[in-house]
């Protein structure tokens, strides 16, 4: 009888070049967790699918490197940042740009999208926090209160709330109604990277550069855990769709946590290195992340992953100690559920017209924010997979929406290709594969040319010392070269007459 097929858990769905130069940042569709958006140093915004990996459009405008991108909880819109403090908002559906909206002085260091408003919280590295109102092109607050640049940003299921948290260690939550703070958590003893809330109840996480991710109890305003074990710092996070546990992003794996009791229910392995954002899916995580120029995609299969049961306590797996299951997957405490409001808050709307006239001269004028806009462009470079995507939202359908099915997984490794072989390449296929990272070694290559000829001008010119200090000073491993024992003895010897003349003369002068 013929073995059960096995397959992975864990695998790279897709690697590709998403920009002409570095990528800085990137985001996942969390609705459907089949989009990605990029943005790079080539100051362009370049929409993908992830089964594809094909560029559907790319979007232009910005005049300075984007630093932040968002997709906001319908898949409808991208939210945008530069790093000259521009936010733009983008309609993917009609393929423009909506609004640019100016009032930060420095780089952008995080965007969030509010769940069903015409809202948009964006921080920089002025330690700012700004609440827009997209429909006004202007912003309701500006919060402040960090000591330090702000790195991530969360609306609150029902929209009421505002999480901060930065380089100062600290967690802020804001009450948007009243425009101020509610509490702040102080706990974590390095930078804070993301915050997330629970999708059902009042609990907040935070994670950062101290390997640690914080619960927050947001009724009684405590601590109620404090969930350890990645041997590196913590780069993102997202609640399980059921809010039942709670999967963390780190350099060398996947965790996945439950909290009172505190508790590491499952561990895999994924080579993602950076992963920079998660999504859920058909049972499905997806994950994306980023190195030079390139974009990678993964995929986890979490019907294979353990949300209960055994626990793995600082990454080690206690088996041989009997572990009680919590009466609720969720944790042992009822809390209170987010209600989504009804009317939409109208001392918002009051706050934005207000600000919008106060005198600061780091706004633009109606008419610098309309020549911006009018120079930016959305490019539609694949059509089929736009009307795919975008054009059945605007149609009538007589049929259910289908449904997008799970990412298939590759065989495990060993196990027999026999029946995967691939096709012959077509001359276009080939080409392509021949080309594929062409772009990201002629960076490196010009880069390390140049390097090359300093390191010959100076070799002609200069002295012994300087030729020597010189290419530890560039770091760069090609200036150094293997050579032959006799050639390095001819070389040092070289090297050495010189410094023994001056040795000589400096015992003759004593």
């Amino acid at each position: 009888m013929a073995a059960a097929s096995t397959t992975k858990i864990s695998w790279r769905l897709n690697e590709f070049e998403a920009h002409s130069k570095m990528v800085s940042c990137l985001a996942l569709a969390k609705h459907s967790g089949r989009l990605l958006a990029t943005g790079g140093e080539d100051c362009s915004v370049n929409i993908w699918s992830i089964s594809k990996a094909n560029c559907i459009m790319s979007l232009t405008g910005h005049k300075n490197p984007v630093e932040c991108v968002e997709i906001n909880s319908t898949d409808e819109q991208v939210v945008t940042g530069s790093q000259s403090g521009s936010v733009r908002v983008w309609d993917l559906e009609a393929a423009k740009i909506l609004r640019t909206l100016m009032g930060h002085r420095t780089s952008i260091t995080s965007l969030s999208c509010h769940p069903f408003g015409e809202y948009i919280a964006s921080s920089s590295m002025d330690m700012n926090i700004k609440l827009w109102d997209v429909r006004r092109k202007g912003y309701v607050f500006s919060f402040s209160g960090h000591t330090e640049a702000v790195r991530s940003l969360a609306f609150s299921p029902d929209g009421k709330w505002l999480a901060s948290a930065g380089d100062d260690c600290s967690v802020k939550l804001w009450d948007l109604a009243q425009g101020k703070v509610i509490k702040e958590f102080r706990s974590h003893t390095a930078a804070v990277h993301t915050v997330q809330f629970h999708p059902n109840e009042y609990l907040l996480a935070s994670g950062g550069s101290d390997r640690t991710i914080k619960l927050w109890d947001l009724e009684k305003f405590t601590m109620i855990g404090s969930l350890e074990g990645n041997t590196t710092p913590v780069r993102c996070m997202l609640f399980s769709p059921d809010g039942c546990c709670l999967y963390s992003g780190a350099t060398d794996c996947l965790r996945v946590f439950g909290w009172e009791p505190d508790r590491c229910f499952d561990v895999v392995s994924v080579g993602w290195e950076k992963v920079s954002d998660l999504a859920v899916c058909n049972q499905q995580l997806i994950a994306a992340s980023h190195h030079l120029s390139t974009v990678s995609s993964y995929v986890v299969d979490l019907k294979r992953v353990k949300k209960s049961g055994g626990s793995v306590i600082q990454g080690i797996i206690q088996d041989n100690q009997p572990l009680t299951e919590p009466k609720d997957p969720k944790g042992a405490t009822i809390r209170r559920s987010y209600e989504r409001p009804t009317t939409t808050c109208s001392r918002l709307k009051q706050r934005s017209d207000a600000d919008r006239r106060s005198p600061e001269g780091e706004r633009q004028s109606p008419s610098e924010e309309e020549a911006d806009e009018k120079l930016s462009s959305a490019e539609i470079h694949n059509a089929e997979d736009y009307k795919e995507i975008f054009q059945p939202k605007n149609a009538i359908s007589r049929t259910p929406p289908r449904i997008p099915e799970p990412f298939p997984a590759p065989p495990e490794d060993g196990e027999s290709h026999t029946n995967h072989r691939p096709g012959a390449l077509s001359d276009d296929e080939a080409v392509t594969q021949i080309k594929k990272g062409h772009d990201t070694m002629c960076v490196m290559l010009s880069s390390r040319h140049k390097n090359l000829e300093t390191v010959r001008a100076v070799w002609v010119r200069e002295d012994v010392k300087v030729r020597l200090s010189l290419p530890a000073a560039h770091l760069d491993q090609l200036l150094t070269v293997d050579t032959p024992d006799p050639i390095i003895t001819i070389i040092i010897t070289t090297i050495w007459s010189p410094f023994q003349d001056i040795l000589q003369s400096s015992k003759e002068h004593k």
